[in-house]
């Protein structure tokens, strides 16, 4: 099987990381990665903030309601766009290769919130964000002790369509 598809297939939401650090050398793979992403007019208004200090990962879990368990992973890295039309799609083509790119590796992640949510002020405060900037996505990376086995998804059958829906 071709190594994309295989990463797609694969790729879950891991909440439980093991207590070991990525390597600075595929933390930048992994953003070289989502910084190809597309985007509209090939604007990239994107920027990554990586975390791997525990201090901190420590307080985006506490500001966050469903990721408490960043505070036990590997790293975090903050999805930020310039609040262009649209910031929501290129960001989110971005957080999709920060994903695969880190499955490719063996290394679990979890897509725990974004531009929707009542704190992201508060986590783009706490990163130093600049004015004019939204928060895309929070994502946690680590390695994970135990593969996640797969969550229900609707069958191809059930979502594909011919020529009309």
């Amino acid at each position: 099987m071709n190594e994309v598809i295989r990463a797609i297939k694969k790729r879950r939401s891991y909440r439980s990381y093991q207590d070991k650090e990525i390597s600075k050398d595929i933390l930048e793979e992994i953003i070289d990665c989502a910084r190809l992403a597309p985007s509209a007019n090939n604007i990239q208004p994107w920027e990554f903030v990586v975390v791997t200090d525990k201090e901190i990962l420590k307080k985006i879990a506490s500001i966050t309601d469903y990721g408490k368990f960043i505070k036990n992973a590997g790293a975090c890295v903050i999805v930020l766009c310039k609040d262009t039309k649209y910031y929501l799609e290129d960001g989110s083509a971005a957080t999709e290769n920060i994903l695969l790119a880190a499955e490719s590796f063996g290394i679990g992640s979890c897509w725990v919130a974004g531009d929707k949510k009542h704190y992201c002020n508060k986590i783009l405060e706490l990163v130093g964000a600049p004015k004019g900037y939204k928060l895309v996505s929070i994502l946690s990376l680590g390695y994970y002790d135990k593969e996640e086995k797969p969550h229900g998804k609707r069958a191809l059958k059930d979502v594909i369509h011919w020529e009309k829906f």
